[in-house]
C-alpha cells in the first residue's frame, strides 16, 4: 500500500503520533488510502495522500446536492417543486439513451414511481441517505453536471470533477469518470460546516439531509452514539469512501475524509477506516477538551 505523509506544521507531537498510528493501521491492507482531517476551531489539519485522485463513486453526489441548493437560491426552481420521474438518460459520449437497473441500485422504491412526479427535496434526500442512483441522475438532468463541476471550481475544489451521471457505461469505458481528492472533499465539507455554501440556511438544510445517512460502516461506526455525522459514502469494486462533518454533543466539530482504492479486501479496509475514524475522534476530543478547559481557566483568572 502506498502512503505519503504530509506534515502540517502544528508543533503537536500528538498529531505526529496520530499520523504514525493511522499509517500503521492502513498499511495492514493492500490498497491506496487518503485521509483529510480538519479541526474547524483551530484549523489544524492531518493530511495523508490528500491530493491523490480517486474515482469519486457516490461522493460526487455531495457536489450535486450543493448545486441543487445553489440553483434553488438563484430562483431557478424551489426545493419543494416536483419533477417527473423517468428512467432514460443520455450518455455524455454520444447522447445515446441508457436506463438504470433497480437491481444495481441501493434504493429501489423510486423505480415504482416512474412517470409520476416527486418533489426535488425527496430526490435529494434519497440521493444522499440511500445513495439512489436514479434520484442522482434525475437531479443531474435538472441542474447539469457541468454546472456542478463549475461550482466546485469556483469553490477552489478544482480536483473534484463532476462529469456525468451514474451508470453511463459508454463514458466509463472511455475513462470519463467523476473524480475527487480527500483535500477537496475536506474543503467543501468545511465550507458547509461554516455555513458558507450558498447561505447559512442552505448549508444547514444540506447538513440535515446528510445527518440521516443510512450507510454508517466507516466514519460513524466506532464513535459514541451521541456523536452525529453528516456524511456521504461511496463505493464501487475496490473503492470505498466516506466524507463528512463530525458533531460532538457539546457543539465541537471537525471534518473527516477517508478515501480508498485498489482494495483487495473491502471489508477489512472498511474496518481499518472505522478504526482510523475512532483514533481521530479520540485525539480531537482529548485535545479540544483540554483547550476548552484551558480557555475556561484563563477566563476565570481575568
Amino acid at each position: 500500500m502506498s502512503i505519503l505523509l504530509t506534515i502540517v506544521p502544528s508543533g503537536s507531537a500528538g498529531l505526529n503520533n496520530l499520523k504514525k498510528k493511522i499509517s500503521s493501521e492502513l498499511t495492514k491492507n493492500k490498497g491506496t488510502f487518503a485521509v483529510a482531517y480538519k479541526d474547524l476551531s483551530s484549523g489544524e489539519e492531518l493530511l495523508i495522500n490528500e491530493k491523490i485522485s480517486f474515482h469519486a463513486a457516490s461522493t460526487m453526489k455531495t457536489p450535486v446536492l450543493i448545486e441543487a441548493y445553489k440553483q434553488a437560491a438563484a430562483g431557478k426552481f424551489q426545493i419543494q417543486d416536483s419533477i417527473l420521474v423517468k428512467n432514460e438518460f443520455k450518455s455524455i459520449v454520444d447522447r445515446s439513451l441508457y436506463s438504470l437497473d433497480a437491481k444495481d441500485d441501493s434504493e429501489v422504491d423510486l423505480y415504482t414511481k416512474e412517470n409520476k412526479k416527486v418533489k426535488i427535496y425527496d430526490l435529494l434526500y434519497l440521493m444522499i441517505i440511500k445513495s439512489s442512483n436514479l434520484a442522482t441522475n434525475l437531479i443531474i438532468d435538472l441542474v447539469g453536471a457541468k454546472n456542478a463541476n463549475n461550482t466546485m471550481q469556483e469553490m477552489g475544489a478544482s480536483d473534484i470533477q463532476v462529469l456525468r451521471g451514474v451508470e453511463d457505461t459508454k463514458a466509463y469505458r472511455k475513462g470519463l469518470n467523476n473524480t475527487t481528492t480527500a483535500y477537496d472533499q475536506m474543503l467543501i465539507f468545511s465550507e458547509m460546516a461554516n455555513g458558507k455554501i450558498v447561505s447559512q440556511e442552505s448549508s444547514d438544510a444540506m447538513i440535515n439531509i446528510l445527518l440521516d445517512q443510512k450507510f454508517n460502516d466507516k466514519i460513524p461506526a466506532k464513535l459514541p452514539k451521541d456523536v452525529k455525522v453528516a456524511h456521504k459514502t461511496g463505493w464501487i469494486t475496490g473503492v470505498n469512501h466516506d466524507a463528512g462533518i463530525v458533531f460532538l454533543p457539546d457543539g465541537r466539530k471537525y471534518v473527516l475524509v477517508l478515501l480508498s482504492k485498489d482494495l483487495e479486501d473491502d471489508q477489512a479496509a472498511v474496518q481499518s477506516m472505522a478504526k482510523v475514524s475512532r483514533m481521530i475522534y479520540q485525539y480531537f476530543d482529548r485535545k479540544t477538551r483540554s483547550r476548552t478547559n484551558l480557555n475556561r481557566s484563563s477566563f476565570g483568572m481575568m
